[in-house]
Formats: C-alpha cells, sequence, structure tokens
C-alpha cells in the first residue's frame, strides 16, 4: 500500500493538467476589491470625515458666540463720532423710544446699548423735549452726556401774542430766528405751502395762530408758519369749529372772523362769549340794520394800531373792512384770535344783548344790554368818567 500511495502522489505532482499545477505568470490574488475601488472608498471616508469637523467646528463656534455674546454686551460704537444730526426729543419719549430714534438715524449702534447706558446714568429721567445737536456713530454715553445737558438744547423760540397781523408776525419771527421778513412773506404767497385751509381764501390773516414755538435750528420760514397754522387747525378741532358753522348757519371762514372781532374786542375771558353772542344778534336782527360797528375794523381799513380815539373823517373810510358803513361782516380776519375767542365764536352763549361798552380800559370791564339808552349811559357817563381820569382813552 505504502509504495502505491507513493506512486499515485508522484504521478499527480507531475500530471499535466493537475489542480495543484502553477502557471508561470500566476500572480497571487490581492485580499479585499480591486485597487480602484480601495481608492473610491478612501476618498468618500475622507469627505464623509470633513463635513463631521465641518459640522461640528460650526456648532461649536455658534455655541462660543452665543456664549461671548452673554458676556460682550449689546453692539456700540466708540467715541464721540463725528458729522453733525439734529435730533428731535419728543413729549413722552421713553429711553427706548429715543434708542430707536437715535439708532435710525445712524447716532449709536444699538437702541440696547442706549438703554443700558441711561438705566445707569440717573439723569436719564430728566431729558427734556427740544432738539439737540448730535454726531454720527456716537457711543451710547457719549449720546446720553449730550441728551441730559438742556444747556446743549438747540432751537429757536418765538412767542406770537394773540391779536397780532400778520404782517406784525412775521417781524416777530423774522427776529426771533433770524429769517428774514421776506422769506415769510415769501411763504405766505404760497398758501398751500403752508396748509391754509381753502375757505381761508388764501389769506392768511387769522390763521398764524398765536403761542409759543420752539422751531428746529434747520427750520424755515414754510415750515415754520405751517407749524402755526397746524396749531390753529388743533385749536379749531378743539372748539368744534366746522361742525358749529353749519349749526349757527355760517361757514367755518365767517365763524373765524368773529373770533377775530372777538380777540379784537374782549378783554376778558368772561366777556368772550357775550361779545359774539352781540355780533350774531347784530348779523341776525334789525337792532342796527346789521351794522356791526366795531371800531377795530376800522382801525384794520385805516393800517392803524387798534385803540381809541378816532376822527369822524377815519369813521367814514371807504372800505370793506368798515362795519360803520358796511354791514354783515368784513371780507375777513383782522387779527389772529386766540383759542378762547375761537371757542367763543363756535359756541356763544344765549342772550338778547345787541350793544356793549367797556367802560374800564385798565380792568376791562364791560357792560352789556340790549337797550340804546342804557348803552349811552354805560358810553357817556361811565367810559366818559374813566377817560376824564385816564390818559388810555
Amino acid at each position: 500500500m505504502n509504495d502505491d500511495r507513493a506512486e499515485q502522489a508522484s504521478y499527480q505532482e507531475d500530471a499535466p493538467g493537475s489542480l495543484f499545477e502553477r502557471p508561470d505568470d500566476y500572480d497571487e490574488p490581492a485580499v479585499g476589491p480591486p485597487r480602484g475601488r480601495r481608492w473610491a472608498s478612501c476618498l468618500i471616508v475622507l469627505v464623509v470625515l470633513a463635513l463631521l469637523g465641518a459640522g461640528a467646528y460650526a456648532l461649536v463656534s455658534v455655541g462660543m458666540d452665543r456664549v461671548s455674546g452673554l458676556f460682550e454686551g449689546p453692539e456700540d460704537f466708540a467715541g464721540e463720532g463725528s458729522g453733525s444730526v439734529v435730533f428731535e426729543v419728543n413729549e413722552g419719549d421713553s429711553s427706548s423710544a429715543i434708542g430707536r430714534n437715535l439708532k435710525a438715524q445712524g447716532v449709536v449702534a444699538s437702541v440696547e446699548a442706549f438703554t443700558e447706558a441711561a438705566a445707569e446714568n440717573p439723569d436719564s429721567t430728566t431729558i427734556q423735549v427740544g432738539f439737540y445737536e448730535l454726531r454720527k456713530r456716537m457711543s451710547a454715553e457719549s449720546a446720553l452726556d449730550v441728551l441730559v445737558d438742556p444747556d446743549n438744547l438747540v432751537q429757536s423760540s418765538a412767542t406770537v401774542p394773540e391779536g397780532l397781523r400778520v404782517e406784525d408776525t412775521i417781524k416777530v419771527l423774522a427776529k426771533e430766528t433770524d429769517i428774514p421778513v421776506a422769506k415769510f412773506e415769501q411763504a405766505l404767497d404760497d398758501p398751500k405751502s403752508i396748509g391754509l385751509p381753502a375757505y381761508a381764501k388764501g389769506n392768511a390773516e387769522g390763521y398764524l395762530f398765536p403761542a409759543t414755538y420752539a422751531f428746529p435750528p434747520n427750520a424755515d420760514a414754510p415750515g415754520i408758519l405751517s407749524a402755526m397754522v397746524d396749531r390753529w387747525e388743533q385749536a379749531a378741532d378743539e372748539a368744534g369749529l366746522e361742525e358749529r358753522a353749519s349749526e349757527l348757519g355760517y361757514t367755518p371762514g365767517e365763524l373765524m372772523i368773529v373770533a377775530s372781532l372777538v380777540e379784537s374786542e374782549a378783554n376778558r375771558d368772561e366777556d368772550r362769549g357775550k361779545v359774539a353772542r352781540v355780533i350774531y344778534n347784530r348779523l341776525e336782527t334789525d337792532a342796527t340794520n346789521g351794522l356791526l360797528q366795531i371800531d377795530a375794523t376800522v382801525n384794520y381799513a385805516l393800517g392803524r394800531d387798534l385803540g381809541l380815539g378816532l376822527t369822524p373823517e377815519q369813521l367814514e373810510v371807504d372800505d370793506p373792512y368798515n362795519t360803520r358803513i358796511y354791514p354783515g361782516l368784513p371780507p375777513g380776519p383782522i387779527e389772529s384770535p386766540g383759542d378762547k375767542a375761537i371757542e367763543a365764536a363756535a359756541n356763544p352763549p344765549e342772550g338778547n344783548w345787541v350793544y356793549y361798552v367797556t367802560v374800564n380800559l385798565d380792568t376791562g370791564e364791560t357792560k352789556f344790554t340790549d337797550d340804546y339808552d342804557e348803552f349811552l349811559q354805560f358810553k357817556n357817563v361811565e367810559l366818559a368818567a374813566y377817560c376824564d381820569s385816564s390818559d388810555r382813552c
């Protein structure tokens, strides 16, 4: 048996085509996939690792930014800035409202920076309404330092008293604002530019409301006159001018004429409504044949200051504003009425008075009646006695 097995083994090793025979050009197969697939697999792994790394970095960066933001505080500029910005603090503005407006004008970097600075400065509660000159890109603290100091208010102020005519009003404005009278006259020539109502018929007389105004340093003549007309509109709305005109049977423009006459005639608040009622009674009855007989309109026609002492010739001047010879209302207001005169014209009390006389020019005491003889008594006795001891007549 042993010999047979050895012989068989020898035969198998030497036989051609044997399972154990290896050609001379045979290569040992590699372990795993082919070489090209190996490189592709490696590349995919590297890309995946890179993406994972980038995502992790981004997450870490965002987290770090958020954490650092908790400690760095709100965005803020450094220093006192540059350039110039006219900034307005309005009535009722909170620190956050001021901060929003400052940011909108490029003064501060963020609302939060300003509100934090305001919270740390107790003087921030004393910021006054008005205009301030600031700079672009200021630190919140620098901007606040300017606003808390009232000496930094930048504005022109003008007080226009009741009873002034347009020509006198613009002289006051020119003096207080350093804007030439000619600029105001130019603005008056363009009624739409200052917002006059249609029933003013292009005439600003009576519609430049008397008050104290604060104007920004960059204000111009049309802007100033517009502000005065806006203030008149507020007084007219409060008095219900247009509604009351319709109820009384007049136009709003006619009520403004009445208001101007009340302003010129009444010296005391308690008399304004009564004077308005006298005017309506004269217009609506035949007691005086529709003649208002108000000397202030004669003065306006003559272009002279208000006052007594008109001569017979002056009282007969032929002018539509002369209510001694022309019945009804004059063509327009004769001066600027205040809110109380407008209120009196729109809401007169009931009464049958047709005449009135101011018997004391110092106190403004005025007496009213519907009887002509009593009127003469007031005029020829009481007023005459006052004039004998006063140089105001």
